[in-house]
């Protein structure tokens, strides 16, 4: 049962054959994160399967450069979404409890950023709120409200834009 015979590899599907060499790589781009690394390959490997059928006749070489390109494209837009949280967010529940002057620096926090939010379109803050409180990726969002990735891209964009020149001069 633990001998996988010669011609066994080539039975896996064609993405599936670039599994491991793509993790490797995956791990590069994500730091040497493991679980992360994981992850965009785990994303890669959906990706070319909702596209097999196209992915099926353009060759073993065009797959491979395919899926290293999704793979570095996953793991750039995820270290974007880790530096790109608005500055003057909290959380809801604060980490500990302080004195009543932090208290007070929270609430002015707070109030400076429903401010700037509520000066966004519904449509830039309807895209933080999915993507910054909500954790969901671009395509998620892009789901869920009903418009393409790109714009959803350039929502984040513009709308994170905003409330950094909003955010000083308050």
């Amino acid at each position: 049962m633990g001998h996988v015979p010669p011609d066994a590899h080539t039975a896996l599907p064609p993405a599936e054959r670039h599994r491991a060499r793509l993790l490797r790589y995956a791990r590069l781009h994500a730091s040497g994160d493991f679980h992360r690394a994981e992850d965009i390959v785990q994303e890669t490997m959906l990706r070319a399967w909702l596209t097999l059928d196209e992915l099926d006749r353009q060759g073993d070489q065009r797959l491979q450069a395919w899926l290293y390109r999704v793979a570095r494209n996953l793991a750039i837009d995820a270290h974007r979404r880790d530096r790109a949280v608005p500055v003057g967010l909290v959380p809801e529940e604060p980490a500990h409890h302080g004195g009543e002057a932090e208290l007070a620096d929270t609430v002015a926090t707070r109030q400076v950023l429903y401010e700037a939010l509520s000066r966004l379109s519904h449509e830039h803050r309807e895209v933080l709120v999915h993507i910054h409180l909500r954790d969901r990726s671009r395509a998620e969002t892009a789901r869920v409200t009903g418009v393409p990735q790109g714009t959803v891209k350039s929502r984040n964009h513009y709308a994170l834009e905003a409330l950094r020149r909003s955010l000083p001069a308050a």
